[in-house]
Formats: structure tokens, C-alpha cells, sequence
């Protein structure tokens, strides 16, 4: 016969690291809306089937990245609200199931970073050329 524990990890480790993501994510949405405003300055400047082609990547990029961002504020209010809700119960701890599903957010919101990013800078160098 198996006796199987479950594993409780404390939740300091945890409430630092879901506000800096949502704060991150703020700052994303926040440059994304700048992104779209340069996006709507060069489409009215620059009218050409070869910027046209570039304004709708772009488009569709920013639409994908603002819902994901949203998605991802979501599952970390979720995340938090859970954690909550196990504190009540137990004073400092979590599930492992909750640190892992914590875990498995931090990784999708580094992933997020690091393609907003390479977005970002594509976007800036395409402005470049057509500002």
C-alpha cells in the first residue's frame, strides 16, 4: 500500500513573483497601445501595398498579444485567488498542484516577454523605416 502526501510549499515564494507579472503585463498593454498609435501614423502616411502588407502583420500581432496578455492576468487573478483560498486553511502554505499551475503561468508569461519583445523590436525597426 502507497501512502501518498501531498507536498505544501509556502506562499512567499509565490505572491512577489504574480505581481511583478501582472505588473509586467501592464507595462505591455500600455506599449502596445503606443505600438498602435505609431501603426496608425505610418498607415496614414504611407498608403503602398508593401507597407499595407506590414500594417496587417503588425495588426494581427498586437490583437494576438493584447488577448494573450489578458489571458494571462487572468489565470495569475485565479492563481492568486486560490492561493487565498489555501492560506485560509492552512496559515502559509499551498497545494503543489497550485505552485505548480503557478509555475506553469511564469513560464507562459516569460515566454510572453521574451516574443513581446522580439515584436517590439521588429515593430521599432519597420517604424524606422517608414516614420
Amino acid at each position: 500500500m502507497q501512502i501518498c502526501v501531498m507536498s505544501q510549499i509556502n506562499i512567499k515564494h509565490f505572491a512577489n513573483l504574480n505581481n511583478e507579472c501582472l505588473r509586467g503585463l501592464e507595462f505591455y498593454q500600455h506599449e502596445l497601445g503606443f505600438m498602435e498609435k505609431r501603426l496608425e501614423e505610418i498607415a496614414t502616411d504611407n498608403t503602398g501595398k508593401e507597407v499595407a502588407e506590414e500594417i496587417e502583420h503588425f495588426q494581427n500581432n498586437f490583437i494576438i498579444h493584447r488577448n494573450y496578455i489578458t489571458e494571462l492576468k487572468h489565470l495569475l487573478h485565479v492563481n492568486d485567488k486560490t492561493m487565498e483560498r489555501q492560506l485560509l486553511g492552512t496559515g502559509v502554505f499551498v497545494t503543489e498542484d497550485t505552485a505548480n499551475e503557478h509555475q506553469e503561468i511564469y513560464k507562459d508569461y516569460l515566454t510572453e516577454e521574451k516574443l513581446f519583445n522580439d515584436l517590439r523590436h521588429e515593430f521599432n525597426r519597420f517604424a524606422a523605416k517608414w516614420m
